[in-house]
């Protein structure tokens, strides 16, 4: 199973998509049960206050009045009395009317009134009211139930010992009440419902660059490293930053595949092309060496010849081996030893020295005066040695050569120019690299490439100009703050 599809088997509930549909829709149902509630509790407060006001009202104006229960008799004040006289076929079939009157003697039982007995809503009203000298004394009116009906329920004391109970129902209001739950709660289910659908519509479009990402991160790790996120069409800051990110470290990571890819292909290269030289010398040794081991160079003059050759196949090892360590020691970036050094001076002697070996060629200096850099002696040496016995092994003798050190806009230009067979651009574009001789030339291939370590160890640069049969310029730079002041 690939890396997408490992990741694919984890989508679902916990899902970055569903995690944050989910938190959506439980917020909208906390905040939707939260408003109801309120808005309910909000209704049944402000009816149940007008219930309330009408009956404290109610009892307040028969309180006042002082009237006995005789005199509401005589009256014919209360209106259920007329209820009874006139009786409403409706009324009579309803146990638990709107409001019920309730005249109750001091012990709480019901009583008549005109004649009259009380009706099963009255009696039931004393019943659940009990005590109706403490509900006469409380200013607020009280919850009961009749027959599993709720009313409000206040009480008032008749200046005759009686008490008259006015009770208001309350089905209405919890019948609306239920109805309205049921409303919000439908209305309520819809939005939920709404919220999930767009919450998992805008949420798969926002995840659509993280899910870029997981697609470029599962190519990249399947070998595709050029592979990268792509911008979205309406990405978020968040989001963008990141694809950037991303992008920048896929980036450094390719480059670091690349240079490691690359290292490792010249280390094997390196090898191999340092055991192609290696075993030269060594077999031209083992050879001599195996002719004498068998007695086969008799004459001195052969044994002479012999031991002149390994010498100098010894000495061959020897110099390629140095070199070797050289570019070992380039590659481990050491510390220079930085001091004052004379460049002109160098040049100088570096063109006496190829006099000394070849009186014959003609050799130009441009190295009037003392030049000063701060730089590696030994290091500036070698690079000029180098680059002189490169002329002298791969010109021939009568090639004329031009050695010249300039300073200018605080850099240090160091030229070796000569005017032999030159390089094509195949060969000039590989000059600097280890082992490579154009041509399968003289030398071990290696002077180049220690002439650009060292010159990189001092932070410069060095560039080479040539073509066929216009010889070769090698340009040696080294940067301002290496240059110093010139005596």
């Amino acid at each position: 199973m690939s890396l997408k599809e490992r990741l694919r088997c984890h989508h679902g509930m916990h899902s970055l998509r569903a995690k944050l549909t989910l938190t959506n829709v439980a917020l909208l149902a906390l905040g939707i049960v939260a408003t109801t509630a309120i808005s309910l509790m909000g209704m049944r407060y402000y009816l149940i206050d007008q219930i309330d006001s009408q009956l404290t009202k109610m009892r307040d104006s028969l309180g006042g009045s002082q009237l006995t229960i005789r005199q509401i008799d005589s009256l014919g004040a209360l209106t259920f009395v007329h209820d009874r006289l006139v009786p409403d076929d409706t009324e009579k079939e309803r146990s638990t009317p709107d409001s019920i009157y309730a005249a109750v003697n001091g012990k709480g039982a019901a009583v008549g009134i005109l004649g009259v007995q009380p009706t099963e809503a009255q009696r039931g009203l004393a019943h659940a009211v009990g005590d109706a000298s403490a509900l006469a004394k409380d200013a607020d009116p009280h919850d009961v139930k009749v027959h599993g009906t709720s009313y409000r329920v206040t009480a008032v004391h008749l200046a005759d010992g009686t008490y008259v109970l006015m009770a208001t129902s309350t089905e209405a209001l919890h019948t609306g009440m239920a109805k309205a739950l049921k409303l919000d709660f439908a209305v309520g289910g819809t939005l939920l419902a709404l919220l999930a659908c767009l919450t998992l519509f805008s949420v798969s479009r926002r995840m659509r660059p993280l899910e870029d990402m997981v697609e470029t991160s599962s190519a990249i790790a399947e070998g595709d490293l050029a592979r990268r996120v792509p911008s979205s069409t309406h990405p978020t800051q968040e989001v963008e930053q990141l694809r950037v990110a991303l992008n920048s470290m896929l980036h450094q990571v390719e480059s670091a595949y690349r240079t490691r890819e690359h290292s490792a292909a010249q280390l094997r290269r390196f090898v191999a092309d340092a055991s192609h030289e290696l075993r030269t010398p060594l077999s031209a040794i083992r050879g001599y060496l195996q002719l004498y081991d068998k007695g086969m160079l008799s004459d001195p003059d052969e044994r002479k010849r012999a031991w002149e050759r390994v010498l100098a196949e010894t000495d061959r090892m020897g110099r390629l081996v140095d070199e070797l360590l050289t570019l070992a020691r380039l590659d481990q970036q050491p510390e220079l030893r930085f001091k004052n050094v004379d460049v002109s001076r160098l040049v100088r002697d570096a063109a006496e020295d190829l006099r000394v070996q070849q009186p014959d060629r003609p050799i130009e200096v441009t190295a009037d005066g003392s030049l000063l850099v701060h730089a590696d002696e030994s290091g500036l040496r070698q690079v000029l040695g180098n680059l002189v016995g490169n002329v002298r092994t791969h010109t021939p003798a009568e090639a004329p050569v031009r050695l010249g050190v300039e300073r200018e806009d605080g850099i240090v230009r160091l030229c070796v120019a000569d005017e032999g067979p030159g390089l094509c651009e195949e060969d000039a574009a590989r000059v600097f690299d280890r082992f490579f001789r154009a041509g399968g030339g003289a030398g071990s291939g290696l002077g180049l490439a220690i002439v650009q370590g060292v010159v990189q160890a001092h932070g410069g640069e060095v560039a080479v100009r040539t073509a066929p049969g216009e010889g070769l310029a090698v340009t040696v730079t080294l940067p301002a703050r290496t240059a110093a002041v010139r005596a």
